[in-house]
């Protein structure tokens, strides 16, 4: 079965970012289809992002981090109010690991494990 994980580190504070909200789509003809919302913990990371059971098809996912809430609450001014990472499952018995990190001017993702 795929299972999906994230985790968001702030690069500015050197430390993982609590307290963003984040939200999985997936796109259903043409538009998207909301599966899951969290919000990261102190480690950066949202435990059962997915309600048990889910199971992943192949396609095209969507998540979103709503960054703009984060920065506001460190007072932080940032660029971007949101990030949004689209990517494509293919192998639906794999685990996929989608970081995130970010800087109130910049951000990276990549393909963790």
């Amino acid at each position: 079965m795929s299972t999906l994980s994230t985790h968001v580190l702030d690069t500015q504070w050197g430390r993982p970012a609590a307290g963003v909200p984040i939200t999985l789509e997936q796109q259903a003809g043409d538009g998207w289809r909301e599966l899951a919302r969290g919000t990261t913990n102190a480690d950066g990371r949202v435990r059962d992002f997915l309600p048990t059971g889910t199971r992943l098809e192949a396609g095209i996912y969507r998540m979103t981090f709503h960054t703009a809430e984060y920065f506001r609450a460190h007072s932080v001014r940032g660029f971007y109010p949101y990030v949004s990472v689209v990517f494509e499952l293919s192998a639906v018995d794999e685990h996929y690991h989608v970081p995130l990190l970010l800087s109130p001017f910049g951000y990276s993702t990549y393909r963790g494990s």
